[in-house]
């Protein structure tokens, strides 16, 4: 791919979008950064370049999806649009037993069905370049983790998008790539600690009894995940060569933890996977006071 090519980031805002904003364009690709705040768009271009073009792009948004192919067609011209990093996402926590449905339902808009809608709306520009779609999925898309449970749905769903995109697009030379990070030191994972906080304040006594302890292991996990995870620059690494390489590979797993969780899920039978989770998480819950 051409070093001026133009790539679209949703998500841009923190954590590895913004890395990946600020990445690209050091290595002089022209950066179109989907943020939700004008705010965001402005401190993007202050602190990063003023080559970057900002777009208000909330993709659970109807109206901002619907102008989304116009300010692509009138930001990229005939050219096309070369690449697609579709990043933006959330992360809902607590015991699916309990949680509300409308949490559950918001986990797969801006995960699932956010990423499909702006996939939709930019492959006619993909179509003109060629382009390239590189999806931001996660470990937790082929590993699950309790307590994380609608992350880990959506994260598995965004593994079977991207694998029917990069089939039906074959003949069409638009490749398709899943990015798999571990653990990563972005917000989402304060906001997720946040949320599974809030979900233990809500809980009714039952749930309480019966999930209360595993919500404090969980929300700790995250915290010392955070201390020990990798720095956004890695995903930015791999989005990277996902965008540049010839053929791309189709999966690029980031981090240590990404490529242990991988490799016992495929290697271990499910029942053997599951016993270890659960004898370390037992082990562990003795700890939580």
């Amino acid at each position: 791919m051409e070093p001026d090519a133009t790539i679209l980031v949703t998500g841009a805002s923190t954590g590895i979008g913004e890395t990946v904003v600020r990445r690209l364009d050091q290595l002089g690709y022209l950066v179109i950064a989907g943020v939700r705040q004008p705010a965001d768009a402005a401190r993007l271009r202050a602190t990063i370049s003023p080559r970057i073009q900002t777009i208000e792009l909330d993709v659970t948004q109807p109206e901002h999806l619907e102008r989304l192919p116009g300010t692509l067609a009138a930001m990229t011209g005939r050219r096309g649009l070369d690449g697609l990093v579709n990043n933006a996402g959330i992360a809902v926590g607590g015991p699916i037993e309990y949680l509300p449905l409308a949490l559950v339902r918001q986990q797969f808009e801006v995960n699932v069905f956010g990423l499909l809608a702006v996939t939709q709306a930019c492959l006619p520009f993909l179509r003109v370049a060629r382009g390239r779609i590189v999806n931001i999925g996660s470990i937790a898309g082929i590993s699950t983790t309790p307590m994380v449970t609608p992350y880990c749905m959506s994260k598995h769903a965004v593994e079977a998008l991207t694998d029917g995109l990069r089939l039906e697009l074959a003949d069409t030379g638009i490749q398709v790539v899943v990015v798999e990070p571990g653990a990563v030191k972005t917000p989402i994972w304060d906001k997720g600690r946040s949320m599974l906080a809030d979900a233990e304040g809500t809980l009714p006594p039952i749930a309480l009894k019966r999930y209360g302890r595993r919500l404090q292991l969980m929300g700790k996990l995250l915290q010392a995940n955070n201390l020990r995870a990798v720095a956004p620059d890695r995903v930015a690494d791999a989005v990277v060569e996902a965008i540049e390489a010839n053929p791309p590979k189709t999966r690029y797993l980031v981090g240590a933890d990404a490529k242990i969780r991988a490799l016992i899920a495929r290697l271990l039978p499910d029942w053997v996977g599951d016993a270890l989770v659960r004898s370390v998480l037992a082990r562990m819950e003795k700890t939580v006071r």
